[in-house]
């Protein structure tokens, strides 16, 4: 099995990349496929020691880079890189080249060098819960309508649509997952304007002072990178039949306030909650920091999860710092 992973390098792509390698060439995960190459895609792939591995280094908008990669077909494709939504609103005319129209390129290029085989590559595409928009209402669940507030949203959703319409004319077998707050992310400019649910974790492992854009009241959706993980990995095996007719699925997660969360935060460190101060962004609150109940049937019924409990997220973002 050849397996294409773009976005390699960031944050969720590298951890990926290592659970994909420590499977060993018969992780028995995909009808028992035998993982034979893994081609690591982005502008610096991480390089792994490994003979299984091939590095393609560029911008996936670019049609060369795109060629290089798809070269001789794959099996399956993990499409993570992105613009991510801080950046896509500063400048959405380079979202639509990079998480609209090269994302579909990619994958249209893919399914052409897959042709000829007995059934279509697997694309387990990242979406985004910013295709729900805000404000949002009181409860969300599989019935609520998709109505993106950001131009990131908004490009993401178009790709749901044309994986679904991909999937109709047999070119792909799609499963795409919307993401919601992936912690503990890198600190520092991320291009992520939920990078607070990250930095809160750094202030307080380093005891330094935080100020906080969101309330204590603000409520999130979070799941930890394992799990995150752990939910791209069931994604690549998946039977297509428990999926929505759509291929996309809001993913698990929980839903829990910021102060709860720098709370477990403080307690798992030994730290002092009172480094962090709240100073709170008003339009940013009422983007990140306004998520509601949050029901996801179809997804349970597909396999994914959530981490069970906030310590249980705590402890696992922990251990990526």
């Amino acid at each position: 099995m050849k397996i294409i992973l773009t976005g390699a390098g960031g944050f969720v792509g590298r951890h990926l990349a290592r659970r994909l390698l420590a499977r060993g060439p018969n992780g028995g995960w995909m009808d028992g496929g035998r993982v034979e190459q893994l081609v690591l895609a982005d502008l610096e792939p991480p390089a792994f020691d490994d003979i299984r591995v091939r590095r393609v280094t560029g911008d996936l908008s670019d049609a060369a880079v795109r060629a290089r990669l798809v070269a001789d077909g794959a099996d399956m494709l993990f499409h993570l890189a992105a613009l991510p939504g801080g950046a896509a609103a500063r400048d959405p005319a380079l979202s639509r080249k990079v998480n609209l129209d090269g994302t579909l390129d990619l994958i249209e290029a893919m399914a052409a060098a897959h042709g000829g085989r007995t059934s279509p590559p697997r694309v387990i595409y990242t979406s985004t819960i910013a295709v729900l928009g805000h404000p949002m209402p009181a409860l969300v669940d599989d019935a609520t309508p998709l109505r993106p507030a950001m131009t990131y949203g908004a490009h993401k959703l178009m790709v749901e649509v044309a994986l679904a319409d991909y999937r109709r004319q047999g070119l792909v077998d799609p499963v795409a997952i919307r993401l919601s707050g992936i912690l503990a992310r890198p600190g520092g400019a991320t291009g992520l304007k939920s990078a607070f649910m990250s930095d809160v974790f750094h202030a307080l492992a380093a005891g330094r002072p935080y100020i906080c854009p969101v309330s204590p009241a603000a409520t999130l959706w979070a799941m930890s990178l394992d799990r995150c993980v752990d939910n791209l990995l069931h994604a690549a095996s998946v039977d297509s039949a428990l999926m929505p007719a759509g291929g996309a699925v809001t993913l698990p997660a929980l839903c829990v306030s910021m102060g709860e969360l720098i709370a477990a935060i403080a307690c798992r460190l030994g730290a002092d909650a009172s480094l962090v101060t709240h100073v709170p962004d008003g339009t940013l609150e009422a983007a990140f920091g306004a998520h509601p109940p949050l029901l996801t049937p179809a997804a349970e019924a597909a396999g994914f999860r959530h981490d069970g409990t906030l310590d249980a997220l705590v402890e696992s973002a922990l251990a990526t710092l």
